[in-house]
Order: structure tokens, then C-alpha cells, then sequence
């Protein structure tokens, strides 16, 4: 019992992941979070 709850939690948690990713790029979040890492790195760079 112990060694099944072992692989079914861990395949759970992926699942819901790849939900909740496909929502977010559904909704257009990708390109938000896009612009924000652009804008973080321009920053540490020092260009931005």
C-alpha cells in the first residue's frame, strides 16, 4: 500500500502541473511571464 501511494502522489502533482501550465497558456500568461524574464535579465545585464 505504502510503495503504491509512493508513485501515485508523485504522479498526481505532475498531472496538476501540466493542468495548471496549460490553463496559464491558455490564458496568455506565457507571454507576461516572458516579458518579466526579459525585463530581469535586461536588468542584470544592465542594458534595460
Amino acid at each position: 500500500m505504502r510503495r503504491r501511494m509512493g508513485r501515485v502522489i508523485p504522479s498526481l502533482l505532475a498531472a496538476a502541473g501540466a493542468v495548471f501550465m496549460i490553463v496559464g497558456i491558455y490564458r496568455g500568461e506565457m507571454a507576461v511571464v516572458l516579458r518579466k524574464a526579459i525585463n530581469i535579465c535586461l536588468e542584470c545585464i544592465g542594458i534595460g
